[in-house]
């Protein structure tokens, strides 16, 4: 095994964590730039796949992803070592507000700070929407477009639920995998 990726893994995952405000959609982002781009540790359909994991799996999206990519990089260890990494920095940062909670919450500067932050937060969170929706939509655009503009005119001019709406397009994409997907036979 190798021990000295393995720490690499941990440092990059424990940076991620600490320096990434506004929730785990962000941090998927810059866990792109870094195994995918970076690194070259996985490549961005495999990425791809892991946000979607991440996503749809309960608990959250930031410790989702980093045991997927954990996982994907070097098994059992590197999910633990990489979750290790992740929750460090929220544990530390969350006991040190705690302690100092009610000096936080009357300070007017730290309220500044943090409003000036989501401002930061919701670039990213776009940015992260852009570049999933580009991999995404190659060579299937006007099926994605016809879904979401179909699933939109449902939930707001009609009303339906968006439950039936998600059990639709799941039936939807059961049958388009067997009938009108691409196979490799």
């Amino acid at each position: 095994m190798d021990f000295k990726k393995l720490f690499k893994l941990f440092l990059h995952t424990l940076y991620l964590s600490a320096f990434t405000f506004g929730g785990g959609y962000v941090i998927l982002s810059l866990m792109d730039t870094t195994f995918v781009k970076k690194l070259g540790w996985i490549n961005k359909e495999e990425m791809l796949d892991m946000t979607a994991i991440a996503q749809s799996s309960p608990g959250a999206v930031a410790i989702n992803a980093s045991i997927s990519v954990g996982y994907k990089i070097f098994g059992f260890i590197g999910a633990f070592v990489a979750t290790l990494g992740t929750v460090i920095p929220p544990l530390i940062i969350i006991s040190v507000i705690s302690y100092f909670y009610d000096a936080f919450i009357s300070n007017r500067y730290i309220a500044l700070i943090l409003k000036g932050m989501q401002a930061g937060v919701g670039a990213l969170i776009i940015n992260v929407v852009i570049d999933m929706t580009k991999e995404v939509i190659v060579g299937r655009g006007f099926l994605i477009y016809g879904i979401f503009i179909i699933s939109f005119i449902l939930n707001v001019f009609l009303h339906v639920n968006i439950i039936y709406i998600i059990l639709g397009l799941i039936i939807f994409g059961i049958i388009y995998s067997f009938y009108g997907g691409n196979h490799a036979s």
